[in-house]
């Protein structure tokens, strides 16, 4: 018998299913019904519910609500700090079964071959992991990153079966301007999915961002310019990651009428904040919580991601939709105990049956080592242009502050809240330095540094002392990249990320632990941040507003331009 005579009979109940879930409710996202009666599942795909069915395996889940499969929208997995098959092991217990990745952070350190390890990778995991092709590496021309890729390089990639399309587009001047790169790329995709990245971009502007065939938002910070991205045709994806918390601005605008066009993303979310609160399952907690509908949160969360991400065979329960389904106790309280992966079962069972694959992008952290002269200030203004920092956000203030010199230096004040901020050149290419300042980690002492540092992910570091800054970011180099905390000359915590300076080789328990360490260390330094190191890696983005610090100097953002100290 052939598989679709297999599943029609199946459907009707003439034919035992593979695997029937018996006792449980679906949660239709599309009527908000609660619908009694058994499950089932023929291979990856649902063929029945609503009635009684005989199967293979019953699965009692008598008491439970089954909703569909959560979907991920927009997240770089490199950012949890570990493989994808660790994140993998991580989530999807969680009752995420799809996840859309753009691999642009192990893009711009290795190029193509890091956007291939993730291809090549997303075959091979329970989850199911698609992938948006890095369309922006770098992500502007003032920033050294360790690769280029140019729309000739993404062209022969594009039909590979993992992929859905272009990446988020976040040189938005680019666009709008009408840049060479960045028409080619654009010209290359259309008629395809095209991830937008556009933050505070508004009226005219935005109506030619949205022209050039841009279908999604995820940058939107409050209700109005969510809003008005709604009303130009994007679909809105809700964030609520490590750093970027977006979700309870936003949670006014998802409402049975918008859900339909709006999603829940991560974006960027570490191993800490997922066992401390959880991943999209957090996410739908604190919507309903909020007041939004079950019905809005749970199709945002499913049926609205697979439609505006073209994946028709998934985001409801229902037959002929693959067999991506979550057993939760309650709508609100949204606690997995037990999850399907097309119609896989969740468990170590599941996980211990991959295959894995070796990681690449190792020994890539190729900085020169440097002295604590390298983090003088040099600039001859008193008039100094400073990084504010808004927590919870990735967008910053644009400050000036009257900072004097001293033997030919601007020196950090924590009096002043005032800390040296520099991002050191890691690729090899040019051993660029360029140092600045900025305001809201509190420090008083020691230095943080890191190589997770958006998106050309060079060095960057924060400090109060020069010599504790240049010790943290030479141990970077020693132990190929990751997070150090340094003070009074000595390495406090750190946690190795060999691959790409970005992912650790660790489980994510272990991933987890070391965190723990690494924060409570920072707080010993004074850091008020709760999440310093992800906070940290956003101030050297040049395409996020207002004042950013790359290699290259202090991009004053709103113009898109570097800036004299």
């Amino acid at each position: 018998m052939d598989k679709l005579t297999r599943k029609i009979r199946a459907g009707r109940g003439g034919e035992p299913s593979d695997i029937v879930l018996r006792g449980g409710a679906v949660f239709c996202v599309v009527t908000g019904a609660l619908i009694p009666g058994d499950v089932a599942i023929c291979g990856d795909t649902i063929v029945g519910l609503g009635h009684d069915y005989e199967g293979h395996q019953i699965i009692d889940v008598t008491g439970k609500i089954l909703v569909p499969g959560f979907i991920d929208t927009h997240l770089h997995i490199e950012s949890s700090l570990v493989t994808p098959f660790e994140f993998d092991r991580c989530v999807a217990p969680r009752g995420i079964t799809t996840a859309i990745c753009d691999p642009h952070e192990i893009a711009n350190v290795a190029g193509v071959p890091g956007i291939r390890y993730f291809l090549d990778a997303s075959s091979r995991t329970v989850m199911d992991i698609r992938v948006n092709l890095s369309s922006c590496v770098p992500s502007s021309p003032m920033e050294t990153a360790g690769a280029r890729i140019e729309a000739e390089d993404l062209v022969p990639l594009m039909d590979h079966p993992r992929v859905i399309g272009l990446a988020e587009f976040m040189n938005y001047p680019g666009v709008i301007y009408e840049d060479p790169g960045c028409m080619a790329k654009l010209s290359a995709f259309q008629g395809r999915h095209i991830d937008g990245h556009a933050p505070l971009l508004s009226g005219r502007d935005l109506n030619a961002y949205v022209a050039a065939g841009i279908r999604t938002e995820h940058e939107a910070t409050h209700a109005d310019e969510a809003r008005e991205k709604l009303q130009r045709g994007l679909r809105v994806l809700i964030r609520e990651g490590s750093v970027s918390k977006d979700m309870l601005a936003l949670a006014e605008v998802l409402t049975d009428i918008t859900s339909p066009y709006m999603c829940l993303c991560t974006d960027d979310r570490n191993p800490l904040d997922i066992a401390d609160h959880g991943h999209l399952d957090h996410m739908i907690r604190s919507l309903i919580a909020r007041g939004c509908s079950p019905v809005a949160v749970y199709r945002a969360a499913s049926l609205s991601a697979a439609e505006a991400f073209g994946l028709k065979d998934r985001g409801q329960i229902a037959p002929g939709k693959r067999a991506d389904i979550v057993a939760i106790d309650a709508l609100d309280s949204c606690r997995a105990s037990l999850v399907l992966c097309g119609g896989v079962v969740v468990d170590d069972a599941a996980f211990a049956a991959r295959e894995t694959i070796p990681p690449v992008a190792r020994n890539s952290v190729k900085a020169q080592p440097v002295t604590a002269q390298d983090f003088r200030y040099k600039g001859n203004r008193t008039d100094t242009p400073v990084i504010g920092i808004l927590p919870g956000k990735i967008i910053t203030e644009h400050l000036t502050e009257t900072i004097p010199h001293t033997d030919g230096d601007k020196r950090p004040d924590a009096t002043r809240d005032l800390m040296r901020i520099t991002v050191i050149e890691r690729h090899g290419i040019n051993g660029n330095i360029a140092n600045g300042f900025v305001r809201g980690f509190g420090m008083t002492r020691g230095a943080i540094a890191s190589t997770v540092s958006h998106d050309h992910h060079n060095i960057a570091v924060v400090g109060a002392d020069y010599a504790d800054m240049a010790l943290a970011a030479n141990r970077l180099g020693q132990i190929e990249g990751g997070f150090v905390v340094v003070a009074d000359g000595e390495v406090l915590a750190e946690l190795p990320l060999p691959v790409a300076g970005l992912m650790s080789l660790d489980p994510f328990e272990a991933v987890h632990a070391r965190l723990i360490d690494l924060r409570e260390a920072a707080r010993s330094l004074g850091v008020v941040l709760e999440e310093p190191f992800l906070q940290l890696a956003f101030l050297a983005l040049p395409v996020i507003p207002h004042l950013k610090i790359t290699d290259r100097g202090m991009v004053d953002v709103d113009r898109f331009c570097l800036i004299e100290g």
